[in-house]
């Protein structure tokens, strides 16, 4: 890899850790976009999946048993360096996937289909994607629904940043306003010592 895509690469996955979503606890409102993209698609297998330096993670999945996988036999992981949906209609006629574990093994996948989650400012962090066991294409009112439904999943994914920084905040003002009155109760108690009044 040259020294160029690897700084872009390490940007990509600081882009990501800045969300702070891995390996957090499922979210409904990440799961109902999965599960719409499935049976929108017609088939038995959904994900959002996040893919930083060593591992491709399912924040929601439908029809997966899987947490996560190895980023090194991800399919997701070709789908981040497009620009549009990754469509694979046959896996077993893509030389880049046919000796795919996934591919030859569980889940078996045949079709893939991902949407790239490319942030404000050009990361991709991962994919909505929807997959089948079969060979099989997307009409296009479909692309256009997993298109709509991976730029849901991001703006859900920034709303759940902003909260938690919006939170973060709060504390920390709370924290600052709990010392500053602290500060000035040390000095009302140093007034009362030195001057001999009572306040």
């Amino acid at each position: 890899m040259a020294a160029s895509s690897t700084t872009g690469e390490a940007a990509r996955v600081a882009a990501l850790n800045r969300y702070a979503i891995l390996d957090s606890e499922p979210e409904q409102s990440f799961d109902d976009l999965v599960i719409l993209a499935a049976h929108i698609c017609q088939v038995p297998m959904a994900m959002l999946s996040l893919v930083d330096d060593h591992r491709q993670w399912f924040k929601s999945k439908f029809g997966v048993q899987a947490g996560e996988t190895p980023r090194e036999i991800s399919i997701c992981s070709h789908a981040i360096q497009q620009g549009d949906l990754f469509v694979v209609p046959d896996t077993l006629a893509d030389a880049r996937f046919r000796e795919n574990p996934l591919v030859t093994g569980e889940p078996h996948i045949r079709f893939y289909a991902g949407a790239p989650l490319i942030n404000e400012d050009g990361y991709a962090l991962g994919t909505l994607c929807v997959v089948d066991r079969e060979p099989r294409e997307l009409d296009t009112e479909q692309r256009e629904a997993v298109n709509a439904l991976g730029r849901l999943a991001l703006r859900q994914m920034e709303l759940r940043m902003n909260l938690q920084l919006l939170k973060d905040a709060l504390n920390d003002r709370t924290r600052e306003e709990h010392a500053r009155e602290l500060e000035l109760k040390r000095l009302e108690e140093k007034l009362v010592r030195v001057m001999g009044l009572k306040i």
